[in-house]
């Protein structure tokens, strides 16, 4: 703990977002990097603590987390340095974002062990709070692949596709060593042993989610019963729904047991399916991802991405085979599509805050604004830009 989160801080003045409703003008107390108390507006006005700041004007929500993110401003997790990551960690504070999870695409061997050692270096200095002012929090690893459906490539790299024989073929997939570290695979269920890997994966505490997949629905009852809850930018990368079968678009849409998450940038999902997608699984089931690639935060252009010339114009990326390529938007501005489908400042806090926390079992450290979690927070202003983000109770980015 440093000395600057041991410090106390008092947040007033703004509309604050809190799981259930809102408070209209309230005041949060901080107090070693922890929600100390929420006040209504009656008690909003009182001072204390060591340090004030009056965010009139601004509403204050949960940190937003993304689980699904190859990388922003030039770096791309398979190649990044720790110095990199930091670079990402550090744009992603100005997007409102507290923690992600750098995400690796399938490759060789030596390309999994190389990223998870920056990965590794990042996330032990942070345990030792010697990065945690410069940016969002590394949480863990979500690994896209590589035991994914090759006929669901999307921009994935088929030729490093797998089967599973047997717990040795995990032996290429490193963990981070810290026990805390959280750690995400995306599969598809009907390669050759499919719930095989399912079941070890869970037996040694991996989140699973399904995608890149066209397994069919009796599959994914067994993949269910299996362990497996959530489901990978939902609807992309996996067989459409048809009448007479309905697939992981159908099941996902069914089960109210699996949550789902979404690209909301227009592109990847159209406005009015994310419009369905809220009605049909509501903000408790879906979260919010970037899934956004190295092209991120650079504007249109042409970007050598995963051995392919990736192509980014008005916001929508394209590999040389025409597939979408990831996206280039934020967390940001995936709740502002969200809000501009008519989800409010409460579901949007969940879809991407609370809901992602909850996936990675940590929600009741994070995600949301009650009393006792991390001071994981971001102001946003009245135009839906970020004014100020805290982590850990720190001011990593402020307009103040």
């Amino acid at each position: 703990m440093n000395e600057a989160s041991a410090k106390s801080l008092f947040l007033h003045g703004a509309r604050l977002v809190l799981p259930d409703g809102e408070i209209e003008k309230g005041a949060v107390s901080l107090q070693h990097g922890r929600i100390l108390e929420v006040f209504s507006t009656a008690a909003a006005g009182k001072s204390r603590g060591d340090e004030q700041l009056d965010l009139s004007g601004l509403t204050l929500l949960p940190g937003f987390i993304d689980v699904h993110i190859h990388g922003a401003v030039g770096v791309d997790t398979m190649t990044a340095t720790a110095a990199d990551l930091d670079r990402v960690s550090q744009f992603l504070a100005t997007q409102g974002v507290t923690g992600w999870l750098p995400t690796l695409v399938p490759a060789p061997a030596e390309h999994y062990a190389r990223a998870i050692a920056a990965i590794e270096e990042v996330t032990k200095e942070q345990a030792g709070c010697l990065r945690s002012q410069l940016g969002a929090r590394i949480l863990g690893v979500h690994y896209e692949g590589p035991f994914v459906n090759s006929h669901q490539c999307g921009a994935l790299r088929p030729q490093f596709f797998r089967s599973f024989s047997g717990p040795g073929d995990l032996d290429d997939l490193p963990k981070l060593a810290d026990e805390n570290a959280k750690h995400l695979i995306t599969l598809a269920p009907e390669i050759a042993g499919g719930i095989e890997l399912l079941r070890e994966l869970r037996g040694r505490g991996w989140i699973v989610s399904l995608g890149h997949t066209r397994a069919d629905f009796d599959l994914l009852e067994k993949a269910f019963a299996a362990g497996a809850r959530h489901m990978t930018h939902f609807m992309n990368a996996m067989a459409p729904l048809h009448q007479r079968a309905p697939g992981p678009i159908g099941w996902g849409l069914w089960h109210d047991d699996v949550t789902c998450d979404i690209i909301a940038d227009g592109i990847h999902l159209d406005r009015e399916m994310l419009r369905l997608l809220l009605k049909l699984k509501s903000a408790n089931r879906l979260l919010l991802i970037s899934d956004a690639i190295a092209a991120a935060g650079r504007g249109d252009g042409e970007y050598e991405i995963w051995d392919q010339t990736i192509t980014v114009k008005d916001g929508r990326t394209s590999n040389a085979g025409g597939s979408i390529a990831g996206s280039v938007i934020s967390m940001l501005e995936a709740v502002r599509v969200m809000k501009s489908v008519g989800a409010s400042d409460v579901e949007v806090a969940r879809m991407a805050a609370t809901n992602p926390a909850r996936l990675l079992g940590i929600d009741d450290d994070c995600g949301s604004i009650e009393v006792g979690k991390r001071a994981d927070l971001v102001g946003l202003d009245s135009g839906g830009n970020v004014a100020l983000t805290l982590i850990g109770g720190e001011k990593v980015m402020s307009n103040e």
